[in-house]
């Protein structure tokens, strides 16, 4: 696993939807920060938390009634629990939606509510592994495609094109991933300026980022993508597409030279002309990911082989804080140049390359030239050896 901004398989939700999802994130706290000596009553402690079945009542009262589910009463005593309780929530709510669309006019705000309520649920219930509530969700999504009202038709269209990436990646067959970035394209060009359309596709490049050796259709995504979004009206939409532009500089890498600058731990300038005719790692890291600091032994262990044949590694942090940084090499012993800006994310060189999740190790060869962006652990090793594989 990698440290991230995002996570780069996140297709699970709609935008729109992570409300009703992050009742789930919302409740574990709660259980969690609960202190030995809190007050509480026997009462409160021993009751089990229970939802009570859907009641007879007009389609507002209906609604009225799912809505005072959550929070819950009564302080859930396990995740377990806790889990079980949205479940059976999510299911009270399917049931609640589909006793009130019937009763109520498509342009009625109540059926928006009633079939966005429907949709959320599904897909809470498809996330806590009910394989029916995910087929469920895909074929109600189909009904509103053609829906009046705009939001809902907006709403399905997007979740078809998570069920037809959370198929993809089920089913590990990636030849239709180009006709879907089409698809989710003319989606956002109908609209630049949605938000939640926008943060689908920025999940769908992360997720194809992830399909073996795909950087080809990740950097046909960015290349479709980034243009409708700079277009955006929509200063923050506008921002995602810049971010585009520096992930398509990234997987643009194989074959090419890789800029990188920067100052070195100790302050003086790093000289990238000191890498010249070596085969050299770029590993973007930080003391606070724990993936990083995995990776490092295998890296060591390479380096002491390697390196006085001509193997180098550069290190870029994308710690804040020197000290941590500092303390980190000398601990370690790190052998090699740590380049260090203190800005975190903001980092220029993870800018300039769209980082956005750690480890990123590149690997360059004598050239000068990126070989591959994704030399972690035995990956690394394999590389290596065919590089120097004639060296004294």
């Amino acid at each position: 696993m990698s440290h991230r901004v995002l996570p780069r398989l996140s297709l699970v939700l709609v935008p729109s939807l992570i409300a009703g999802i992050a009742a789930v994130a919302v409740l574990v706290p709660v259980v969690e920060a609960r202190q030995p000596g809190a007050a509480a009553t026997a009462e409160a402690e021993s009751a089990t938390l229970t939802v009570p079945p859907l009641p007879k009542g007009t389609p507002e009262q209906l609604m009225a009634f799912v809505e005072g589910l959550l929070p819950p009463k009564t302080q859930p005593k396990s995740r377990e629990e806790m889990i079980a309780y949205i479940s059976d929530v999510s299911r009270v709510s399917v049931q609640a939606a589909d006793a009130i669309l019937p009763q109520v006019k498509v342009d009625d705000p109540l059926y928006e509510k009633a079939a966005k309520l429907k949709l959320a649920s599904l897909m809470r219930l498809g996330q806590l592994g009910d394989e029916a509530a995910v087929k469920a969700v895909a074929e109600f999504s189909a009904t509103l495609v053609a829906s009046p009202v705009p939001a809902l038709a907006m709403e399905a269209k997007r979740l078809q094109i998570v069920s037809e990436a959370q198929q993809m990646f089920a089913e590990e067959k990636f030849d239709g991933a180009s006709a879907l970035v089409k698809k989710a394209a003319a989606l956002l060009a109908a609209n630049p300026d949605d938000q939640q359309t926008a943060g689908l596709v920025m999940q769908l490049c992360g997720a194809l980022e992830q399909i073996p050796d795909g950087e080809q259709v990740a950097a046909e995504a960015l290349t479709t993508f980034g243009p409708i979004l700079a277009g955006s009206k929509d200063p923050r939409i506008q921002e995602l597409g810049e971010s585009f532009a520096g992930k398509l500089r990234l997987l643009s890498l194989p074959g090419k030279p890789m800029e990188i600058k920067g100052d070195l731990l100790g302050g003086q300038p790093f000289d990238q002309k000191s890498l010249a005719g070596k085969v050299v790692l770029v590993d973007f890291w930080a003391t606070w990911c724990g993936p990083c600091i995995a990776e490092i032994p295998n890296m060591v262990e390479q380096y002491e082989k390697y390196h006085a044949k001509g193997f180098e590694v550069v290190g870029i942090s994308l710690d804040e804080e020197k000290e941590k940084v500092d303390s980190f090499v000398a601990e370690n012993k790190i052998p090699w140049p740590i380049i260090y800006a203190g800005k975190g994310w903001q980092d220029p060189i993870a800018q300039f390359y769209g980082i956005s999740g750690i480890p990123q190790l590149i690997l360059i060869g004598r050239d000068g030239k990126v070989i591959t962006l994704n030399a972690r652990g035995a990956k690394l090793a394999e590389r290596l050896a065919e590089l120097f594989k004639d060296a004294g």
